[in-house]
């Protein structure tokens, strides 16, 4: 296994960027019009994820965007995937 300095050292920078990525995104998102949105809650709701400190975070990010049921739907209901689960209320 790697160290931490090792780990730091080959994707420090590009965790950097990526994270600036995702506060421009924030920003864009707070600042335009519009209501609340179920993918911006999934990805408000990973990122809660991200801040615990505890171990598999990125398994808790999957989990924040998966549909948490069981039973498979009839048929779908929008024509792509949007990357979040729209919740029981949206389904």
């Amino acid at each position: 296994m790697a160290d931490r300095k090792n780990i730091l050292d080959l994707y420090f920078l590009d965790a950097r960027a990526r994270l600036i990525d995702i506060a421009a995104f924030m920003d864009r998102v707070d600042r335009a019009n519009g209501g609340d949105d179920f993918r911006y809650d999934a990805f408000r709701a990973a990122l809660k994820a991200l801040e615990s400190g505890k171990p598999d975070r990125a398994g808790k990010v999957l989990l924040a965007f998966s549909d948490p049921t069981d039973e498979p739907i009839l048929a779908a209901t929008t024509k792509a995937a949007c990357g979040a689960w729209p919740g029981a209320d949206n389904a």
